[in-house]
């Protein structure tokens, strides 16, 4: 007979993981929707140049540099609950973005809403993984929980895709469907068990202990911004793609990913954190090298077939910062120190991120984007060398 203190354990176990599967698949498939229109959005609403969609990331990254405060000013509330609030934030920043964006400045107002509920589920989604994770199994669990998200966005994806091309969808008819998909997840959410909330005086507060895993983070930060903002912009601005392009490759990588996830997890957990890092940040020296220099060495049509191969690829190193969270919690000095520590490495990368998206701007500007991704090669070269310092306390491993 099994005790019963065990089955009630497992069952609300099993239970919580079916629910926050079901929370992955409808906040993957929203921010799918969203990442596949924002820039074709922007450049079909509002007449903007290079540097007035750097400054746009202001108001977008200010979310993730303020996400610490939020969680500390919200410590009361267990992950799950905070994860709750997060999703309602993100839900009502799209409708009032659908609603209300009647000047590009108002936009401004209701992005930095979305942003912030966007960010502060960003440490909660690794957090409460790792909770439902068997121990030893970290990565696999994360990249399980990746591979289904990768699932979701391959149909949020297809949805743009198919509703552009054939049935006239619009900006605004998309941003509520987005908003509508995070609503659920809040339910689902809200459905598991709450779990424990964090002591106040875990919030604000920075660890030695934790010194690499603080600059990882403020590399990823760096290394990050490139992506999101200056090679969609690459795609959209200097390639003049359209909305359809980037619905199709994000498909293509969330296709690829399903396989790609849960390899990437069993990597981890087979081969350590060092290694996976280490070989992101080297094969992301090709990439900045690809996005930069493909269109001076070769054929217009070469030249996009290479960057959009960058860009697959650079969509799904993304996912390699799961081995950030399974590196932090190996070195972890207490389980309660995790989601603080998470929440505070998001605030410090946006912190920097924010700046690289700025002196980004600035630089495309009056050099041109090729030189964005020399600085982003480099940026590769100082996380390969830092990546080479990871070390994993022998008791933990």
């Amino acid at each position: 007979m099994v005790p019963e203190k065990i089955k009630n354990f497992f069952v609300s176990t099993n239970r919580d993981l079916g629910l926050f599967i079901g929370t992955v698949a409808f906040a993957g498939f929203a921010e799918s929707i969203y990442n596949a229109v924002f820039n074709n959005f922007l450049s079909d609403t509002f007449v903007i140049s290079s540097l007035d969609r750097t400054i746009l990331e202001l108001p977008r990254e200010s979310g993730g540099l303020l996400v610490i405060f939020m969680s500390a000013l919200l410590f009361f509330l267990p992950n799950r609950r905070l994860a709750v609030a997060a999703t309602l934030f993100g839900s009502l920043g799209l409708v009032l973005m659908a609603l209300f964006s009647i000047t590009f400045h108002w936009m401004f107002a209701w992005l930095f809403l979305f942003s912030l509920g966007q960010h502060m589920f960003m440490p909660l989604y690794s957090a409460i993984g790792m909770e439902l994770a068997k121990e030893g199994a970290t990565g696999r669990r994360l990249g399980q929980l990746n591979s289904l998200r990768n699932i979701a966005i391959i149909g949020g994806s297809f949805f743009v895709f198919v509703g552009f091309r054939y049935f006239d969808l619009t900006f605004k008819k998309t941003f509520f469907i987005a908003a509508f998909c995070y609503m659920i997840a809040a339910v689902l959410l809200g459905s598991m068990h709450p779990g424990t909330a964090h002591p106040a005086k875990l919030h604000l507060k920075l660890h030695k202990r934790y010194g690499l895993y603080y600059w990882l983070s403020i590399l990823f930060g760096t290394r990050k911004q490139l992506f999101l903002t200056f090679a969609p912009w690459v795609l959209v601005s200097v390639f003049h793609q359209p909305t359809a392009m980037l619905a199709t490759l994000l498909t293509i990588a969330g296709i690829i990913g399903i396989l790609f996830q849960p390899l990437l997890g069993y990597t981890i957990d087979r081969y350590g954190e060092r290694f996976v890092l280490s070989l992101e940040a080297f094969v992301l020296i090709f990439v900045c090298a690809g996005y930069g220099f493909s269109g001076k060495l070769f054929s217009e049509r070469t030249s996009l077939i290479i960057v959009c191969i960058c860009f697959i690829t650079d969509q799904l190193l993304m996912s390699v910062n799961m081995a950030r969270s399974t590196y932090l919690k190996k070195i972890a000095s207490h389980p309660s120190h995790i989601t603080p520590t998470l929440t505070l490495s998001v605030s410090l990368d946006h912190l920097f991120s924010i700046s690289i998206a700025l002196f980004g701007g600035i630089v495309w500007t009056r050099w041109g984007y090729q030189t964005v991704f020399i600085a982003g090669a480099g940026i590769a070269v100082v996380n390969l060398v830092t990546a080479r310092f990871i070390r994993i306390p022998q008791q933990t491993t």
